[in-house]
């Protein structure tokens, strides 16, 4: 019977040990990864009022190409070099609009 028992438990380690290794061999998660990303982008198109937009409106008239061009480099410009205050603790004081009293 000991001989018989010691066996059966060697078997037993066997399956075991190859069930472990053959574990680790296998992927978990084949469904997972053949929907990766689909979460996202459900999320970015519930966010578009109408995808095809483009298609069925016409386009309207603009500014030309110079003007736009010449409004653009102005636009980034003006952040290349902004407008600065004399003094930035003192907002329209002093400028002779009526604002304040004057001192009277």
């Amino acid at each position: 019977m000991k001989l018989e028992h010691l066996v059966l438990t060697g078997r037993a380690a066997l399956v075991l040990t190859l069930g472990a290794a053959l574990g680790g061999c296998m992927t978990s998660t084949p469904v997972w990864d053949a929907h990766f990303g689909e979460a996202a982008h459900t999320a970015a198109a519930m966010q578009i009022i109408d995808p095809h937009a483009a298609e069925h409106t016409p386009s309207t008239l603009g500014v030309d190409g110079k003007a736009a061009v010449a409004a653009q480099d102005a636009y980034d410009k003006s952040f290349q070099a902004p407008v600065t205050t004399l003094n930035p603790f003192v907002i329209g004081i002093g400028s002779g609009n009526g604002g304040g009293s004057g001192g009277q």
